[in-house]
């Protein structure tokens, strides 16, 4: 049935050691996009929800707790920072144990222990022990997006990549206003019995179960088992594909596109050092300074912003409302994005984006009225959402499968760790500096992080994976000929 879903682990039609590594990527970029590939989005997708959910509550809690509480801002920055501090942890080691294990299990002990640990944050009896329980909690999410970014665009054909990774997103970025608007609602008062904001961390940890089920059904990704010698699995999964939508394994040579010059699988496991050597260490810098500027840029709106707004002079109510508000515009960016994100080259699209969320924040920094801070903060979520699924497809087109999980995931655990440092800075240059100096500094940062792509990242858009295997130390022009698959990543 064309474009049906398909049992992807079944044995049916598989012809064992038919497959090598080119010709089981070269078969899944030749599948014509169905429904197979939108239930790989959605059920990958639907996780990132609780990623941003974490993140985001963070302000919330902050904001409430503060009163409750009676926190100081020391105890504020440490209850926004926990789970940052966690994911930095976690973005490195499971990264790394997503290129050893598999795309598949890490998927699955993400979920389940984030899932955990949050219904044990929702009865946290202090301060210290809910802290505690974010910071494990977010480790467990450490992984999830850059996972999340290495599984799909490993199962997507190029020319689609961008397009779903930003659909998965768009499903993720629906947490940011849900946490801001379930704050709002449940914050001044008990349900049954329960103190409000323990609700919201019983919603994470319930909501993630039910995913967690729904994942079971995830394949492995064929390119991990090609590129670990599991030749015979990886064609099991891509037969199924193809006779899902409608093809006979293996595909007539007609239907496929001239396969790039491909050397032979490389061992399974590919040290760390790797990426500080060439071909790999330009991009490397590039995306490390990149993490570091763009957590200051994206998560100082995102999981500020009610400290921002009480700070102006709003109660926790107000402050959390206009924060709701404004956080409608990430899941609207994200789906506006899908619209463009194959037509623009992925770099340009990230620097220009980047130039506006700082004008934007500029903006919501200097805002007095309710109609002025909403709109400013709408503005600003709607192009940082624009920028964050371009660089998250981007960052995975940068790295071959056998360091890409690793690769990505060590970058983005920079943005974790700056994340967690993030509000003991943001607070103190609140206090001393008002919303303008803040979102002042952000802005400067924001303009070094365009000049960082602009100057040191490739050119990715609409490549096949396996393609950035070829390019020498300069990172322009492939090893070889080049005459067959797509070309180059080049500097332009």
């Amino acid at each position: 049935m064309a474009g049906g879903a398909v049992d992807a682990t079944s044995d049916e039609g598989a012809t064992p050691g038919r497959s090598a590594w080119p010709h089981v990527a070269t078969r899944l970029d030749a599948v014509p996009v169905g429904a197979w590939h939108w239930r790989i989005t959605l059920l990958a997708g639907l996780a990132t929800f609780f990623d941003l959910y974490e993140v985001f509550l963070g302000g919330v809690l902050g904001s409430v707790l503060s009163e409750q509480w009676q926190l100081d801002a020391d105890a504020k920055a440490l209850l926004v920072g926990a789970p940052f501090f966690g994911m930095f942890a976690g973005a490195v080691v499971l990264g790394r144990a997503a290129d050893r294990f598999g795309r598949r299990a890490l998927f699955m002990v993400n979920l389940a222990g984030y899932s955990v640990t949050s219904l044990l944050a929702a009865f946290a009896p202090d301060l210290t022990s809910l802290i505690v329980l974010r910071v494990v909690a977010g480790l467990f999410l450490g992984a999830e997006l850059p996972l999340v970014d290495t599984y799909v665009s490993e199962l997507l054909p190029g020319a689609v990549r961008g397009r779903f990774v930003a659909v998965a997103y768009t499903l993720g970025f629906c947490g940011a206003p849900v946490a801001a608007l379930l704050g709002g609602q449940l914050v001044a008062g008990r349900e049954l019995l329960i103190d409000g904001w323990r609700w919201l961390l019983v919603f994470g940890g319930v909501g993630a179960a039910f995913v967690w089920l729904l994942r079971r059904s995830l394949p492995e990704s064929p390119r991990w088992l090609s590129a670990h010698g599991r030749h015979a699995e990886a064609d099991r999964i891509v037969a199924g594909v193809e006779r899902g939508a409608g093809l006979t394994p293996p595909l007539p040579s007609p239907q496929l596109p001239p396969p790039a010059p491909q050397p032979a699988p490389r061992a399974a496991t590919v040290p760390v050092t790797a990426l500080l050597r060439p071909p790999y260490l330009r991009r490397t810098a590039m995306l490390w300074i990149f993490q570091v500027l763009q957590t200051v840029g994206y998560y100082g709106f995102g999981s500020l912003a009610p400290l921002v707004l009480m700070a102006k002079g709003h109660d926790v109510v107000d402050s959390l409302t206009y924060t709701a508000l404004s956080f409608l515009g990430y899941p609207i960016g994200s789906a506006v994005s899908v619209l463009f994100i194959e037509r623009l080259e992925r770099k340009t699209l990230i620097i220009v984006s980047a130039a506006a969320i700082a004008v934007f924040g500029l903006a919501f920094g200097t805002a007095g009225s309710s109609a002025a801070i909403v709109a400013a903060g709408v503005l600003m979520t709607l192009t940082q959402n624009i920028f964050s699924n371009a660089f998250h497809v981007y960052q995975a087109e940068l790295f071959p499968t056998e360091v890409r999980g690793g690769a990505v995931g060590i970058a983005y655990s920079l943005s974790r760790l700056t994340g967690g440092i993030l509000p003991f800075v943001g607070i103190a240059v609140l206090d001393d500096f008002g919303a303008e100096g803040l979102f002042a500094g952000c802005a400067v940062l924001m303009a070094l992080l365009c000049v960082d792509v602009a100057l040191l990242g490739p050119r990715t858009t609409g490549r096949a994976l396996e393609s950035v295997r070829d390019q020498d130390a300069t990172d322009g022009v492939p090893r070889g000929s080049g005459k067959a698959g797509a070309p180059a990543v080049s500097r332009r």
